[in-house]
């Protein structure tokens, strides 16, 4: 018989290289906080505020278009070695404070009103307001001229001694989809005299197939028309429903009839007064109900020795008087 012998074959182990080793550690850089925070894309902001060295103290303005989940906000901002300075801010709250805005804040058309009432503020703060005083009648048209030194700009037309206020847009992390509410209030900063460089190819009213702009399409949500097919449609299919999404609306005499003239209303009065609201007195309180003034650390001691030698003072008089109390009772 023959013995079965068996073959083991040699087990090599594969190299694998530590990649993350201390010299990867000591070597890293950390990326700036809002990076790591997720919330500013600096691939897009660099190519935003880059200018050109021999335009010193000549920066780039940028129209910065937030949406939260009640408002929108629009400002133009500068970049600055210190940080970014803000020239100007409009809030879509203040158009229901001040300027007869009923109810939606955060839809296209208050979008509009609040890009509108950002560039009024900021042509009137710079002295350019009566040379570019934008379109006062809105059609949804793209502002494009051509200016004296052959450069297009974004403005119904070109004064022949001051050049527009140029802004480039700046959306942050915002999806720019198709018709979405940054390009109204776009629309509505560009309506208000600001040039900011755009096409219609992401407006509402533009057919990608044919290559055509609508102009109409995008002025019936700058004036609400969604909004007031949708109040029609609702009230007709479900009074309830109707009533409860439309309750601001309805309780302020809104109806789909009268949203247009709302809104001119509201842009009109923009146009009448852009500028912020004056800052509150301060209110007058007793002065009786003050919080102490605070104290360097010498007074900080001084005041614990003081307790100190008061409590000692207290203890002493206690022991006095009960050694006092026992001699009587000896007695």
């Amino acid at each position: 018989r023959h013995a079965h012998t068996h073959f083991h074959p040699t087990v090599t182990m594969v190299f694998t290289k530590v990649v993350k080793n201390k010299a990867y550690f000591k070597r890293f850089q950390v990326k700036y906080r809002r990076r790591r925070e997720g919330k500013t894309d600096y691939y897009a902001r660099i190519r935003m505020i880059r200018q050109d060295k021999n335009k010193y103290m000549s920066p780039k303005y940028r129209f910065v278009v937030r949406l939260t989940s009640s408002q929108c906000i629009c400002a133009v901002v500068r970049a600055d070695t210190n940080g970014d300075k803000t020239m100007v801010a409009a809030y879509s709250s203040e158009l229901a404070k001040r300027y007869g805005l009923k109810g939606g804040l955060k839809n296209y058309a208050a979008a509009y009103a609040t890009g509108l009432l950002c560039a009024r503020r900021l042509l009137a703060s710079v002295g350019l307001a009566d040379a570019y005083s934008g379109v006062e009648e809105v059609t949804g048209e793209i502002n494009e001229s051509e200016g004296y030194d052959g450069k297009t700009y974004y403005v119904p037309e070109v004064d022949e001694e001051k050049r527009p206020f140029r802004c480039v847009l700046d959306v942050g992390l915002a999806a720019t989809t198709k018709g979405c509410r940054i390009w109204g209030a776009l629309k509505g900063a560009s309506d208000g005299g600001l040039d900011i460089p755009h096409s219609p190819k992401q407006f509402p009213g533009y057919d990608k197939e044919s290559k055509s702009y609508d102009a109409s399409a995008h002025r019936d949500l700058i004036f609400g028309a969604n909004i007031a097919a949708n109040m029609a449609r609702l009230q007709e299919e479900n009074e309830e429903a109707y009533r409860a999404m439309f309750a601001d609306y309805i309780r302020n005499g809104i109806n789909s009839e009268n949203l247009e003239e709302m809104y001119e209303a509201v842009h009109a009065a923009i146009r009448a007064n852009p500028a912020r609201a004056e800052a509150k007195p301060a209110v007058a309180h007793d002065k009786k109900y003050q919080n102490r003034a605070k104290c360097n650390l010498k007074q900080r001691k001084n005041r614990v020795a003081q307790k100190k030698r008061a409590q000692w003072a207290k203890l002493a008089r206690a022991a006095a008087a009960a050694a006092g109390s026992d001699g009587e009772e000896s007695d």
